[in-house]
């Protein structure tokens, strides 16, 4: 597919039907519904054959039932949130009227990743879509069969001048990332975005980055270590840590260390009995990637911490499964525990993205708010306790893209709440109403009354100027 052609044909369409009326919008909302009603088992089996291992479960309720309830969202709201917006006209320029009008920007590009490949392509096409705009996608090169299938369908459902997919390696993703977009969303790790950021900037075209980082669970003394630790494997757990909200680190008042590390034992156990040959526990995306976590764990123990695996022996996968999943069984890593990092280690210093969770201890909680201080803005915040006086000090003194209180992931998953991060990861927001502004034009329009007096404040300046100011300074 000619990229610079696909461009062009969306950018002409854009500039011909700059007001894309309402019932146009809901019917590509609607279309893009029906794709996903005909055609999610496809797309589940795609994110399959992607991982190797990966359960088409967690697919259904990550990937493909997050994205139907954000296009019923949609579609319930789109009428209020494309209504022309009336603002109260100040007394100094009534009997004026104004209002804020909401248009598209025109083409969105969508740079999409590999963990949730599904979801993460199609959750920003959907607002960028009600929001009236032409999307062109860049799913993730990793991805290639769900790469592939999104493209057949969306060819399927749309016109390239609508919405298309766009396949190739990284060298086509710069390619893309510097085409003259009217916004780029782009989700990923900070250096890329770092990447796409300057690549949008040769033409000012503004930009959403949804990153990752660092995100800090803090365990107050008030919490229930053992529901808190099946909380907390859940949330780590969920597509082998391969999540960008993902609990990144532990901090835990000092001498729960070993609570912890049994109730988080009990807790991995109790969800994934077994790893290797495990179908509802998802293999490590490549590789090299495993090979990326493994070196982190042997660099973390050069320098002195513990690593503490839950599971003692991995099962042997079934006869059947391996022969279907092939080496993706190897890539099945056992979570892990580890204690005593420093900041020294690549554990502390970059987003983990896999089963491996490091644990920190602290004095007090003022230790745990000057740390997070200390280190770039997280995407995702997690506090555990029952302390109010406590969690609201948490939330008021430190800054995260988002904050689930006892429990983690879930406020993505809010209809309500916007999801995006600050600082190092990342900026903007894309669901719910402040998606569908972020991927449209607010007009501001005044309209002039017939009776308007601002023609008494035209020059040449003289009395009846001075007059009309002095009253003016001591009325409005």
């Amino acid at each position: 597919m000619d990229l610079h052609r696909i461009f062009d044909l969306q950018y002409q369409a854009s500039r011909a039907q700059v007001d894309v009326p309402i019932l146009v919008r809901r019917e590509r909302l609607l279309r893009l519904q029906k794709m996903l009603v005909e055609s999610g088992a496809e797309l589940s089996a795609a994110v399959q054959a992607d991982f190797g291992v990966r359960s088409e479960r967690w697919t259904e309720m990550l990937d493909l039932m997050l994205v139907r309830n954000m296009l019923k969202h949609t579609l319930k709201h789109l009428g209020v949130w494309s209504r022309r917006q009336r603002v109260r006209t100040p007394l100094m320029l009534q009997p004026g009227k104004a209002w804020v009008e909401r248009q598209p920007l025109g083409v969105v590009g969508i740079i999409a990743p590999w963990n949730y490949p599904v979801q993460l392509s199609l959750a920003p096409a959907i607002t960028a879509l009600a929001a009236g705009n032409r999307v062109m996608l860049k799913p993730s090169e990793l991805t290639p069969h769900t790469s592939a299938k999104m493209a057949e369908l969306v060819a399927r459902f749309f016109a390239p001048d609508e919405f298309c997919v766009i396949q190739g390696d990284t060298g086509v993703a710069t390619q893309f990332s510097g085409l003259q977009f009217d916004h780029l969303l782009f989700t990923g790790s900070t250096a890329v975005g770092r990447r796409v950021a300057q690549a949008a900037a040769v033409h000012l075209t503004p930009t959403t980055l949804e990153l990752g980082g660092k995100s800090p669970c803090i365990l107050s003394q008030s919490c229930d270590m053992q529901e808190v630790a099946l909380k907390i494997a859940y949330g780590k757990l969920v597509n082998a840590g391969q999540t960008c909200i993902a609990p990144d680190y532990v901090l835990l008042p000092r001498g729960q260390e070993q609570a912890f590390a049994e109730a988080f034992r009990a807790a991995v156990q109790k969800l994934y009995p077994s790893i290797s040959g495990n179908p509802d526990y998802t293999a490590i995306i490549s590789k090299r990637h495993l090979a990326r976590l493994k070196q982190m764990l042997r660099q973390a123990q050069s320098l002195g911490a513990q690593v503490h695996w839950m599971h003692e022996a991995a099962a042997p996968a079934a006869e059947g499964d391996a022969t279907s999943w092939g080496e993706a069984v190897e890539r099945q890593l056992a979570p892990a525990l580890v204690f005593g990092t420093t900041g020294q280690m690549q554990l502390m210093q970059e987003e983990i993205f896999g089963p491996i969770l490091p644990v920190i201890s602290y004095e007090h909680i003022e230790d745990v708010i000057n740390a997070i201080n200390a280190s770039p803005r997280p995407l995702a915040l997690y506090w555990f306790g029952n302390n109010e006086t406590e969690r609201d000090a948490v939330l008021a003194r430190t800054v995260s893209g988002g904050v689930c209180v006892n429990d983690t992931l879930l406020h993505v998953a809010h209809d309500n709440l916007p999801f995006g991060g600050v600082g190092d990861s990342g900026w903007g927001a894309y669901h719910s109403e402040q998606g569908f502004l972020r991927f449209t034009h607010q007009k501001a329009v005044f309209v002039q009354s017939r009776w308007a007096a601002t023609s008494l404040l035209y020059p040449p300046f003289g009395e009846k100027f001075d007059r009309v100011m002095d009253f003016m300074r001591r009325w409005f």
